[in-house]
């Protein structure tokens, strides 16, 4: 018996060593696989560098850089549709040797929740917006997206944390990328948040090692302190007149500046045909489809119009992927982007299969598409913006022979976002840009770029929507303007005008909903002269909203284009005061004479037509002026050996 207990004992005590080792080592393991699990593609690319979660699809390694010195923040602005579509593993945060990192999305994800409900939220447009059109980052536009991508509040309330802390010029280790919210879908962008620093100003890791600071060849620096004011804050150094426009664009007319082809095409020489026979054609005294007041040269553009219809022939790419391409936004303040995009993928009259046949080709992406998708809020770099679109400028020039024939000058672009100018600049330099943003000191070219109308669309299931107004005679409220406060110029012309005169009605932002934005279109369909101020940029979409309630636009912008500069002329439906005349404006308008306004608002009644969008386009209307002022612009800059 003794002999039995003494084998017992020592196998009880081998047993219990064995028990406890084998515990140990699975609680590690659990507390291991915890720690893992939400940042494994992280931990992988420190120890694996030469993994690096790359992105499916041709664009997926384009970020956003906020650049300090030799180091930069790296960051990519997510989108969802929810939490079922999009699972955490979607979210990747990798780190090189050179600091920084990137949150991606995979295309193959993109693609999943774009065929899953984006098309038909943005198509169908099923919120409804307030009264208020700004430029900028407008609160309702962002409503209109938010139907259509949810969950952005992680994403903000993540990236908000890179603004605080380079507030204070502080950097920020890989390690410190995790537990900013434990409710949130993005384990890695949630990683922001309650960090504390340590004596040398820098952040200590606590996720990836307990006892042992991530190397800065591994941080992520972050801008200094200190706000730099922005070039659309201030008033511009320089002030092209609309005199001076009109010099520039008869000057562009007689000599252009068009590069010519490095080999000429049948389609070139069609084209240049195409200039003589304009300019050579009929005069025309008397039309009953066109009012002649409100052109520079009726004759002219009847001749040009009907040469566009019978000869131009676009061919439009297939490559680039949604929600950047092919995914139209019909709603809301920059929807003159997405309604062309819309129109002209459809379109069997002018649109060809093959390129061959083409005297134009677009690229159909959208700018407000791209800034939602890729700008990293508040980060205020926009360098990983352009260089998507020069990475798609390169595929296609690699992948077609069309581009680079002629460096991009039979291509052209429709874009209504602020940004486009900048967006495009050099890789596009030499392509027809459509723009809202027609700002002549920001590099838009008068005479081969065309100056899109910013079109507020509420909705875009019917875009003529309480379209008209008052008669002349009805409307007794000489001058109108409510809106938010974006930008210099609109604190100054309420400074002047708020509440110093009853004539004229000049307020600030009104209360959101129904009734607010029914009380502004009923003030302008009652008023004689709407007032479009600038915001951020150049472009206003009051200036489209007056002619839709046929009201006389006042355009206070100056170096602005107004929109088909090259075949409207403006002084015949509008009036444009220069910024500096904010002080005298009643004086302006009250010295214009009865027979004036009535000219003026008639000729704002007559131009409507080439405003508008309809959902089966119409002859000269606004997708057809659009792509008119194209060609036109394409026919007198093209030249041949």
């Amino acid at each position: 018996m003794e002999l039995l207990n003494g084998f017992k004992n020592p196998f009880r005590s081998q047993y219990k060593r064995w028990v406890f080792l084998v515990g140990l080592v699975a609680i590690s393991h659990l507390l291991f696989q915890s720690f893992l699990l939400p940042y494994g593609n992280a931990l992988r690319s420190l120890l694996l560098p030469g993994i690096d979660g790359s992105i499916e699809g041709n664009y997926g390694n384009v970020v956003s850089r906020v650049r300090s010195g030799s180091k930069s923040v790296v960051v990519r602005n997510t989108l969802t549709i929810n939490g079922s579509d999009f699972s955490t593993r979607d979210v990747i945060l990798f780190t090189g040797g050179n600091g920084g990192g990137d949150v991606g999305i995979s295309s193959r994800k993109i693609g999943d929740w774009v065929e899953k409900g984006v098309s038909k939220a943005i198509f169908d447009g099923n919120v409804d917006d307030d009264y208020a059109s700004e430029n900028g980052e407008d609160l309702n536009e962002n409503a209109v997206l938010e139907e259509v991508i949810r969950d952005q509040d992680n994403y903000v309330n993540a990236t908000s944390r890179i603004e605080q802390v380079a507030k204070h010029g502080r950097e920020v280790s890989t390690g410190e990328l995790r537990d900013v919210n434990t409710t949130s879908q993005y384990p890695a962008l949630s990683s922001m948040a309650n960090p504390t620093p340590n004596a040398g100003s820098s952040f200590r890791s606590t996720s990836l090692q307990s006892d042992h600071t991530v190397s800065k060849s591994n941080s992520l620096m972050v801008v200094k302190q200190g706000k730099k004011k922005m070039r659309c804050e201030m008033p511009p150094k320089t002030v092209t007149t609309i005199d001076e426009m009109n010099r520039i664009l008869l000057r562009h007319r007689r000599s252009s500046r068009a590069m010519r082809p490095r080999r000429s095409s049948i389609r070139d020489q069609e084209i240049f045909a195409a200039k003589s026979r304009i300019e050579n054609g009929p005069v025309i005294t008397n039309d009953q489809d066109l009012y002649a007041p409100v052109f520079r040269n009726v004759s002219l553009f009847k001749r040009s119009y009907e040469l566009m219809e019978r000869i131009l022939k676009v061919y439009v790419y297939k490559d680039g992927k949604k929600p950047i391409f092919h995914l139209p936004i019909l709603k809301g303040l920059y929807a003159s982007e997405g309604w062309f995009m819309k129109l002209m993928q459809g379109n069997k009259h002018f649109v060809v299969k093959d390129p061959r046949r083409a005297h134009l080709f677009y690229m159909p992406f959208s700018s407000r598409m791209l800034e939602y998708t890729l700008y990293v809020r508040n980060s205020h770099n926009r360098t990983n913006l352009r260089q998507f679109l020069k990475d798609y400028t390169e595929t296609i020039s690699a992948k077609y022979p069309y581009f680079n024939r002629t460096d991009g000058a039979d291509h052209f672009l429709v874009a209504c976002h602020d940004w486009a100018p900048y967006e495009t600049r050099h890789h596009m330099e030499h392509c027809i840009k459509a723009l809202c943003n027609a700002d002549v000191t920001a590099g838009f070219k008068i005479g081969r770029d065309v100056s899109l109308p910013e079109t507020y669309v509420r909705s875009a299931r019917n875009p003529l929507r309480d379209l008209g107004g008052k008669p002349a005679s009805q409307r007794h409220i000489l001058a109108f303007y409510a809106g938010s406060m974006h930008g210099y110029l609109r604190p100054i012309l309420l400074k002047h005008w708020k509440d110093k005169d009853a004539d004229m009605r000049i307020l600030g932002p009104m209360p959101p909903g129904v009734a607010s934005k029914m009380n502004y279109i009923q003030h302008m369909k009652s008023t004689k002269y709407c007032i479009c101020p600038k915001g951020y940029e150049v472009n206003s979409p009051r200036v489209v909203e007056s002619i839709f309630y046929e009201c006389v636009p006042v355009i206070i912008s100056d170096n602005f284009v107004p929109p088909f500069f090259e075949v409207l002329d403006w002084g015949a439906f509008s009036i444009i005061v220069a910024e500096k005349d904010i002080p005298n404006l009643k004086d302006i308008l009250t010295s214009i004479p009865q027979e004036r306004y009535l000219a003026l608002q008639l000729g704002v009644r007559k131009v409507q037509r080439h405003f508008l969008w309809h959902a089966k386009p119409e002859r000269y209307d606004l997708f057809h002026m659009t792509l008119h002022s194209i060609w036109y612009n394409r026919v007198y800059q093209i030249k041949l050996r």
